[in-house]
C-alpha cells in the first residue's frame, strides 16, 4: 500500500506511540526527572519504583519515566547530599534533606499538563476504558462475545484508518 507522503510521516510517529514520544509517554529532559523526583520526596519518603508510579499517576500516564532514567537521577541526588537512601527490606527508601527541600523547584506536571492537548486526554481516556473493555471480553465473555468483538474491533479500526486518511 503506498501512502501519500504526510500520511507516511503520520504513521511513523505513531507506530512509537499512541501519543508521540516513545510508547512509555513522551521524553522529558533529565531536569524533569530530577524536579520530578524531588517534588514527591519533598512530600514523602519513597522507592525509587514508587517515583516512576507516581509521576505516571499524576500526568495522567503522558509521562512515565525509565528506571534508566529515575534511578541515576536519584543516585545524583544523593551524591549532592539533596536525598538520603536508607536500606529497606532489600529495597531503598529514599528521602529529601534539608538541603534538599530547600532546592526544591515547581513540580514539571504542571508543565506537562499545560503542554497537552485536551483531546489527547480525552483520546488518551478512550483508549484506556476501551482496553479495559476488551480485557473483559477476554477473559469473561462468551465464545460468541469475542467473536462479535473481533468483527467490532476490526470495523473501528477500518474507520480509524479512514479518519487518518481524511483531507
Amino acid at each position: 500500500m503506498m501512502m501519500k507522503p504526510h500520511h507516511r510521516e503520520h504513521h511513523h510517529r505513531h507506530r512509537r506511540g499512541p501519543f508521540g514520544g516513545g510508547g512509555r509517554g513522551g521524553r522529558q529532559r533529565r531536569g524533569n526527572v530530577r524536579a520530578a523526583v524531588l517534588s514527591l520526596l519533598a512530600e514523602r519518603p519513597m522507592h525509587g519504583y514508587e517515583i516512576i508510579q507516581e509521576i505516571a499517576r499524576r500526568t495522567g500516564g503522558v509521562w512515565s519515566p525509565s528506571p534508566g532514567s529515575v534511578y541515576p537521577t536519584l543516585q545524583m541526588l544523593a551524591d549532592e547530599g539533596l536525598v538520603s537512601a536508607l536500606e529497606e527490606g532489600g529495597k531503598k527508601l529514599f528521602t529529601v534533606t534539608e538541603h534538599g527541600r530547600a532546592e526544591h523547584p515547581a513540580p514539571p506536571w504542571r508543565d506537562i499538563e499545560f503542554q497537552l492537548d485536551p483531546v489527547d486526554g480525552e483520546l488518551r481516556t478512550a483508549v484506556h476504558l476501551l482496553g479495559a473493555a476488551m480485557e473483559q471480553i477476554s477473559h469473561a465473555g462468551t465464545p460468541e462475545q469475542k467473536t462479535r468483538t473481533v468483527e467490532l474491533y476490526n470495523e473501528l479500526r477500518r474507520k480509524l484508518y479512514a479518519i487518518l486518511a481524511e483531507e
